[in-house]
């Protein structure tokens, strides 16, 4: 008998699942890296010293957790640009969502470059890429994609810019040095923006979120959008929803590493394999808080997440700005923190943390959201 399609979602209706995943992966950034540093400094074995390894990005080739939290951003910007666009498609038409998504990814490039120093740093020191500039060109472009293809195009639009980055980075000679050399400084991303990215650069004369690698971020954002896709369905089953997900994922990081042994698993070149891995954990991560959230109905738990997922932008701004660790050592450190011996650190980073979830609890109780 087949199973029951799940009930129409009002157009209202946020995806709660979504919010509290987007706030789980901005609680990496916000503090409990500090914390699981500050757990370390008091025992490094067992759980605590895995979780901070897997918390320290790989230096070049590899797959650590970190490296999941940057594209699983891109990732659900996919997921939002079906259930935003979407609707306003049906209710405005292509033109007047193309306009909002033009504006929504300037204003995400222009926080981005504030976030490095704006104009505050000498010219030189400016950063046009970086975080939330990938973001924004992935978003406009994924979005551009999404408004214009059919799913099958999305498919093979996606195909095609992993595929032809790899064919690229594989085929094309860096001068001096040849082609399909994967060296950090040695190959063709590097290279290009060595020769074509201006000001500054991350790596010295290349960065991790430099021109050539957009291409494949890009397609991290389609791959949300698949999902996005997906979960608006109504015709199939929120039981379906989580074994698709949790198919293409499985899917995804199998074929990532098989891609690997050809083209290395790489974040600061975004490869292609890299793209995969990425993707397939963050299905995976997807369908398991859709269950819990959507499905199970378990939901007060996530609500600290979803405090930070609604204001997502506003805390990664906010933490840019604001100096919590600085304000929790007024509260606890200095002689009073040395009561705590050696615990003081760990004193601090807790309490630095309960300042973040109150300041995003007090921003959403108030309804205060930064909408871009």
């Amino acid at each position: 008998m087949p199973e029951k399609a799940s009930p129409p979602t009002p157009a209202a209706t946020r995806l709660l699942s979504l919010d509290a995943l987007r706030g789980f992966d901005m609680f990496w950034i916000i503090g409990a890296d500090s914390l699981v540093e500050a757990l370390r400094k008091i025992s490094d074995s067992g759980m605590i010293k895995l979780l901070g390894d897997q918390l320290e990005h790989k230096s070049w080739e590899g797959f650590h957790f970190e490296d999941l939290i940057f594209p699983l951003f891109v990732f659900m910007a996919g997921i939002s640009i079906v259930f935003s666009l979407t609707k306003a498609i049906e209710t405005q038409g292509r033109a007047a969502a193309l306009k909002r998504v033009f504006r929504r990814a300037a204003l995400m490039y222009l926080l981005g470059v504030f976030y490095y120093g704006g104009f505050a740093t000498p010219f030189e020191r400016i950063r046009l890429l970086g975080v939330l500039q990938r973001i924004a060109l992935s978003y406009l472009f994924a979005s551009i994609l999404y408004c214009y293809l059919k799913p099958k195009a999305l498919v093979g639009a996606c195909a095609g810019l992993l595929i032809g980055y790899w064919a690229l980075m594989s085929f094309v000679p860096v001068p001096g040095i040849g082609a399909g050399d994967f060296t950090e400084g040695k190959n063709l991303a590097n290279y290009i923006d060595q020769q074509y990215l201006p000001l500054r650069k991350w790596d010295g004369d290349h960065d991790p979120e430099g021109l050539l690698s957009t291409l494949p971020a890009i397609a991290t954002c389609l791959l949300g959008v698949f999902a996005g896709m997906l979960l608006k369905n109504n015709g199939v089953s929120d039981r379906r929803k989580v074994a698709c997900l949790v198919g293409y994922g499985v899917a995804g990081v199998a074929l990532g590493w098989l891609w690997n042994f050809n083209f290395p698993v790489i974040k600061k070149l975004w490869t292609s394999s890299y793209v995969l891995v990425a993707g397939g954990y963050s299905a995976l991560l997807l369908a398991l808080f859709y269950q819990i959230i959507e499905v199970w109905k378990f939901q007060r738990w996530a609500t600290p997440f979803v405090w930070i997922g609604t204001n997502s932008i506003t805390i990664y701004m906010a933490q840019n700005l604001i100096d919590f660790g600085k304000i929790a050592s007024r509260f606890v450190g200095g002689d009073l923190g040395h009561y705590f011996h050696q615990y003081d650190q760990l004193v601090v980073a807790v309490v630095s943390l309960a300042l973040v979830f109150w300041f995003v609890h007090f921003l959403h109780k108030r309804k205060i959201f930064l909408r871009l």
